[in-house]
């Protein structure tokens, strides 16, 4: 595609949009003082309109009901989870009984590393990214600690070669050739939430069995984003949050996904709770556990129903659309993007904006990381101030995600216009 850095352009691109209705299906900030341009669907999705409509029903239900709404709501509770099961299933591309939705994102990791990181005294360590996000870092580091093991010598980190910022995969094999036999665990994020970089799963995945390892994955910035084949791929596990991408709510529900051939092994170590006792005797009260035979097996406690209810309105939209479609739309505005940063950076002749996202389109998702040389926070306060809400990570990285299922190529074009102002209205300090 020949993109223009021009408003005709733009607008032309938008008219043609196949997804262009549902841009009006959301909620768009009404804080700023200029209309707004909201690039952080990577932090927090906006609000689907449905949302308030299902979420009301549920407060209705609750007070009509009661404790009974359990079992007489319109969506009655019990099963409320089972609503959200075979959408979140077509965007992570797994069997329904592969997935779950259920409490939030690092506690589903640290339940599924629970059953999937098994350290023995010569196969303990766990393959991870270095700059993972502080969530993941901190769960990692807290079970090999958990399990006996230092840190320092348990938690093998893949990092960027010197002077570069992308991984590269052969470096990830490489490595874990090279520690074949101390490696129990890959746990690694699909998409590395600073840079941006989509990682290969399919093939660390391959290059972990190879291994002998067992393969995880933090899909909590490609979920949505991406067009994931989990189960295709053969991965063991995997989770994700459902408030980025997926434009779920604030701190909402989270998915797990489990492969298949994990589901019948009751040998595996679990922190139980009483939500994932089988449904035909959860209410007998048993002493002992007997868990679910699907990726339910992994819920602890009661579902969170006023969340699920704000997650199903927005799953309903992806399923209405489809990842095909929403990739399609992912890769012509990022790529446009792309073409306006650097258009722009062309023509200044002391300002470099280096985007340390991949170039690839099959390295990437939505976001684009922009590394500002010379340029100091002011820059990203006054696009703020113009409308602009993106993201700031020191010391000088500015993150933008647009989002292809409300975001559209004039907000690309008008983020552009406000970098120009910035660049003449802003001093490095």
């Amino acid at each position: 595609m020949k993109y223009q850095n021009t408003q005709t352009f733009a607008a032309e691109m938008d008219e043609k949009d196949p997804l262009k209705k549902y841009r009006k299906a959301f909620h768009f900030p009404t804080f700023t003082n200029n209309p707004v341009v909201y690039f952080t669907g990577n932090s927090l999705g906006l609000q689907p309109k449905k949302v308030k409509e299902y979420v009301l029903q549920e407060l209705e239900d609750w007070a009509k009901w009661g404790v009974e709404g359990h079992f007489h709501a319109k969506n009655p509770w019990m099963p409320y989870h089972e609503l959200l099961t075979e959408n979140s299933a077509a965007v992570v591309g797994a069997k329904p009984e592969e997935v779950v939705v259920t409490h939030s994102l690092t506690t589903n990791l640290h339940l599924l590393m629970v059953s999937f990181y098994k350290p023995t005294s010569k196969r303990y360590k766990i393959l991870c990214e270095k700059k993972a996000f502080p969530s993941d870092q901190y769960a990692l580091q807290t079970q090999v600690k958990f399990h006996g093991y230092s840190p320092d010598d348990a938690l093998l980190q893949i990092e960027a070669r010197e002077g570069e910022h992308i991984i590269r995969m052969e470096d990830v094999k490489a490595l874990i050739a090279e520690h074949k036999d101390e490696i129990a665990l890959v746990m690694i994020g699909g998409v590395n939430y600073y840079t941006g970089q989509l990682w290969d799963m399919e093939s660390i995945t391959k290059w972990g069995h190879e291994a002998g390892a067992l393969v995880g994955f933090d899909l909590a910035h490609a979920a949505g984003n991406i067009n994931l084949k989990l189960h295709e791929w053969d991965v063991d596990f995997a989770a994700w949050c459902g408030y980025k991408y997926l434009n779920s709510s604030p701190g909402g529900v989270s998915g797990l996904f489990v492969n298949e051939r994990h589901l019948g092994n009751k040998e595996l170590n679990r922190f139980a709770g009483w939500w994932g006792q089988e449904k035909e005797t959860r209410f007998l009260m048993e002493e002992q556990f007997k868990p679910i035979a699907t990726a339910e097996a992994w819920q602890v406690s009661n579902a969170p129903i006023l969340g699920m209810a704000a997650h199903r309105a927005a799953l309903e939209m992806f399923a209405e659309i489809g990842m095909e479609a929403l990739c399609e739309k992912r890769d012509a505005l990022t790529g446009y993007l792309e073409f306006i940063i650097n258009d722009i950076s062309s023509r200044y002749e002391d300002v470099n904006f280096e985007i340390i996202t991949p170039k690839e389109k099959s390295e990437r998702g939505a976001q684009l990381s922009i590394l500002a040389h010379g340029k100091g926070k002011s820059l990203f306060d006054y696009i703020t101030q113009e409308g602009v809400v993106a993201d700031w990570r020191e010391p000088n990285v500015i993150r933008i995600a647009p989002a292809p299922m409300y975001n559209n190529f004039d907000d690309v074009y008008r983020f552009g216009q406000i970098l120009e102002q910035a660049l003449t209205n802003t001093t490095k300090k």
